[in-house]
């Protein structure tokens, strides 16, 4: 095996036989995503794409907590504090074509979901094409929770698990274990992580159904699809207040427990979040759903509740963020659907219309 960088930066990349891996290299913020990060991924997966050589991408993350803990929400948060807001809108537009390039990718792309994946890392691996997971895994968007929107396609992949799984995930901000990640449809297979090496080394010289095929196991039994009765009934619809207030009617201890979630939550992100899936849904593409995403986390990171959100939980950690407006009853429904307009001419636009799969059409 060779590396092809001496000196270790925020990403590796190594070859080995026919395996490109892609290492997320951040471990002391479990492997957070930069912008930086961003388009060197998307260098070399244009560069491997062409590659005779190459026949599988694998995708990893260093450190033992998890492959990625999401983007780097304080950059995020230095922009709408401080900047001008050009540095937020760059990085969603190379984020989210990565995003609709590894969905495209003209080559397997395996990601290991091992350990924590949120936010930025379920773009990341979660439309790749082979997407294994462990019993470490755990998984979730829990943007609501920060005053934001689920993006990096998770709204299209949230409005398209089975019933009302997906809007429970992202209005909650919860998080899934291995089984429940195969039953939302944003993982396919289970490895034990005492089998990842083996895998890893398979393929390297394997096509990597057979690589998989060779090591998967059988998933435990998901908690959260025995769940989707209650969910289902309680999450129809599309008024927020309306689902909490059936939550709590309901005698389901899960249920008031979902409730408790909710309303913690901002409710304008809540608001968003719940319109985002339900015009996901009916969305024609994964491409399509991040042009939407692109509109929304502009408004989102300029929104006051996200600098408070991630104010009160990541910089203070008081845990008490003050939300604007604070209740539910008070969030404005044309306020919800500017969110979703066109952007102003000042802003920097995003289409992904006639993208090369698998190139970063920049």
């Amino acid at each position: 095996m060779t590396r092809l960088d001496a000196v270790e930066p925020e990403v590796l990349f190594t070859r080995d036989g026919q395996l490109g891996q892609i290492t997320l290299n951040r471990p002391g913020s479990i492997n957070a995503l930069t912008h930086g990060m961003v388009n060197a991924i998307q260098a070399m997966l244009d560069e491997w794409a062409d590659d005779p050589v190459i026949r599988t991408v694998l995708l990893t993350g260093s450190g033992e907590r998890g492959l990625c803990a999401g983007g780097d929400i304080l950059s995020l948060y230095r922009d709408a504090t401080s900047g001008d807001g050009t540095a937020a809108e760059a990085f969603f537009r190379d984020e989210y074509r990565l995003n609709a390039g590894i969905a495209n990718y003209p080559k397997p792309f395996v990601a290991i979901m091992d350990g924590l994946v949120l936010g930025g890392g379920i773009g990341l691996s979660a439309h790749g094409s082979h997407r294994v997971v462990t019993e470490r895994s755990s998984l979730g968007m829990p943007e609501t929770g920060i005053g934001f929107v689920p993006d990096v396609g998770g709204t299209w992949l949230l409005s398209h698990a089975p019933g009302e799984l997906g809007t429970f995930l992202a209005l909650t901000a919860g998080f899934v274990r291995a089984e429940d990640a195969i039953a939302l449809g944003m993982a396919d297979c289970f490895i034990g992580s005492d089998r990842i090496p083996a895998l890893t080394a398979a393929l390297a010289t394997t096509d990597a159904d057979r690589a998989i095929a060779s090591l998967r196991q059988d998933p435990p039994s998901s908690a959260l699809l025995a769940q989707q009765t209650w969910i289902d009934r309680a999450y129809i619809g599309d008024s927020v207040a309306a689902i909490i207030d059936r939550l709590r009617a309901s005698s389901d201890d899960a249920a008031q427990g979902a409730a408790q979630s909710m309303s913690a939550k901002s409710p304008t992100a809540l608001a968003v979040t719940l319109a985002s899936l339900r015009r996901a849904g009916r969305l024609p593409s994964l491409e399509a759903a991040l042009e939407q995403e692109y509109r929304v986390s502009i408004r989102a990171q300029r929104s006051p509740d996200f600098a408070e959100g991630v104010r009160a939980q990541i910089i203070d950690k008081d845990r008490q963020p003050r939300w604007i407006p604070a209740t539910l009853n008070e969030v404005d429904p044309a306020h919800v659907d500017s969110y979703f307009a066109p952007l102003d001419p000042s802003d920097a636009q995003f289409t992904l219309s006639g993208r090369v799969p698998g190139t970063s059409a920049r």
